[in-house]
């Protein structure tokens, strides 16, 4: 990718740390735990047969139900009764458009021996896989299309926000079910996945991996001035239609900042970016791994676009998590 403009670059606000962000994410999380009520994993019949696959719900933000999808080998949750030792569990987060699926997809970690609970993403499942988790908070009259704008004049009301309380919501999904190892949880995800498992990573004790795939929200003010493509675009666009928010935007934006969250964190970590890659600009996913407060390794894809490594970095996932969670 050429590189870019310093004109542009200096019209754009530097990666902030707000002095409340702890004090604020500290509040939204209480809220959120104070409405929490019990999960529910009810069998699905037309998930794999060497697999016990659960339709799953529980309490994200504003006690709003999520959905996701629970995998694991058959009979984990009567061997975990037997010996009391439950599986290490992968909670992986979905890219930006798409919805957790249908019963039989995204099998890979289960398969590989780990429970895997697939979250859903609230308003979101237009793109290559549905989703079953409305929003309810409506996108405000003449929003940008798209999420990034949507609450950006206060972090209070942006829709991330909503978003990743639902993640962390998520994982204590996971420790909750009694197949599953609370202390062997593993968080992952593709770009907008890999923006929410990093956030997850500095909101989260106790996590045991992260393993975040070209992050979105990393560095969004370098996104935006770089991004080729969407969503970062949604930013721009709204900018040029509201030249005079651009100083609140990026104030809002800092309390969500993947990078920000990334110096948190604590758990080992494996980050992946590609150098070809015009959606999430490399520098600003670099900018979440310098960042990135606990034990780190990247793997770079110099030739490889936003897909990242595909299925060869899947294999170094594998290979990589099985010296984390043996």
């Amino acid at each position: 990718m050429p590189s870019p403009d310093p004109a542009r670059l200096s019209a754009v606000p530097a990666l902030r740390e707000p002095d409340d962000f702890d004090a604020f994410w500290t509040r939204t999380l209480e809220e959120a735990d104070s409405r929490a009520q019990p999960p529910r994993f009810t069998p699905a019949d037309c998930g794999p047969a060497l697999l016990d696959t659960y339709d799953v719900t529980f309490t994200g933000y504003g006690g709003a139900p999520v959905r996701g999808w629970l995998r694991m080998p058959a009979g984990a949750e009567e061997r975990a009764a037997r010996t009391g030792r439950g599986l290490a569990c992968v909670v992986e987060f979905l890219g930006y458009g798409r919805g957790r699926g249908l019963e039989h997809e995204n099998t890979l970690w289960a398969c590989d021996g780990y429970a895997h609970l697939l979250m859903d993403t609230r308003g979101q499942g237009w793109s290559a896989a549905v989703g079953d988790t409305p929003d309810p908070v409506p996108a405000p009259h003449g929003a940008v299309p798209g999420f990034l704008t949507r609450g950006l004049e206060s972090p209070e009301d942006h829709y991330y926000r909503r978003l990743f309380t639902d993640a962390v919501r998520c994982v204590a999904t996971a420790r909750a079910h009694p197949a599953v190892d609370p202390a062997r949880i593993a968080v992952t995800g593709v770009s907008q996945g890999g923006g929410i498992a990093l956030a997850v990573s500095g909101l989260v004790p106790g996590l045991a991996a992260v393993m975040p795939d070209v992050p979105f929200l990393s560095d969004i003010p370098r996104g935006v001035a770089e991004a080729e493509q969407p969503p970062y675009t949604e930013i721009a666009a709204y900018l040029s239609l509201y030249p005079d928010r651009t100083e609140g935007a990026f104030a809002t934006l800092a309390y969500l900042d993947a990078a920000v969250h990334a110096s948190r964190a604590s758990a080992p970590s494996l980050f992946s970016v590609a150098l070809r890659d015009g959606i999430c600009p490399p520098a600003a996913c670099r900018t979440a791994f310098d960042r990135y407060a606990g034990p780190k390794q990247i793997r770079t894809y110099p030739f490889n676009g936003h897909e990242g490594g595909g299925p060869h970095h899947q294999r170094a996932q594998r290979a990589w998590l099985r010296t984390i969670l043996p």
